[in-house]
């Protein structure tokens, strides 16, 4: 598949009690269409997280929205652009990172949790930020991370909440 150069077109989620910010690597194909994080229908994000905050699973990106804010969780992307095939993480080159440290002076987050492995290499080598603040490795809530059982990562996704 060939790769194409593409810009993260939405806006992080956060306001002045975001306490925990989740990461991932770039939106993929269905997010992009959808215009919002983790569109795609088979990525297990919003249940997981829904299920660790104890909330019903939120349906539209207003929901999404208000959910996240009301739970202290802001959202946004490492990579601001890139070249990628897809929605491959594992093709992703040519990297622009978003302004994450921008970000943390913005709301008084805690601790940041990268939405699986990618995510979590990408941070670490392209964010200055990454010696400012806790960063921990999740694994990913992407269907191709099919390894990993809901309830397996509702349990290691709690670590969101502490």
């Amino acid at each position: 598949m060939e790769t194409e150069h593409v810009m993260h077109t939405f806006a992080p989620v956060y306001n002045e009690h975001s306490e925990v910010l989740i990461l991932g690597t770039f939106p993929s194909v269905k997010s992009r269409e959808n215009h919002f994080y983790y569109g795609h229908p088979r990525n297990r994000f919003w249940k997981v997280t829904a299920a660790v905050c104890g909330c019903e699973v939120p349906e539209t990106i207003e929901e999404k929205k208000q959910f996240l804010l009301e739970n202290h969780i802001a959202i946004w992307d490492v990579i601001a652009s890139c070249d990628i095939a897809g929605s491959s993480d594992s093709s992703i080159t040519n990297v622009m990172v978003n302004d994450i440290e921008r970000l943390l002076t913005k709301a008084p987050i805690k601790a940041v949790f990268l939405n699986g492995a990618k995510a979590y290499e990408l941070f670490i080598k392209y964010c200055p930020c990454k010696d400012k603040i806790n960063a921990y490795k999740l694994p990913s809530t992407s269907p191709a991370n099919a390894a990993w059982s809901l309830e397996r990562l509702v349990e290691e996704w709690k670590e969101i909440r502490r």
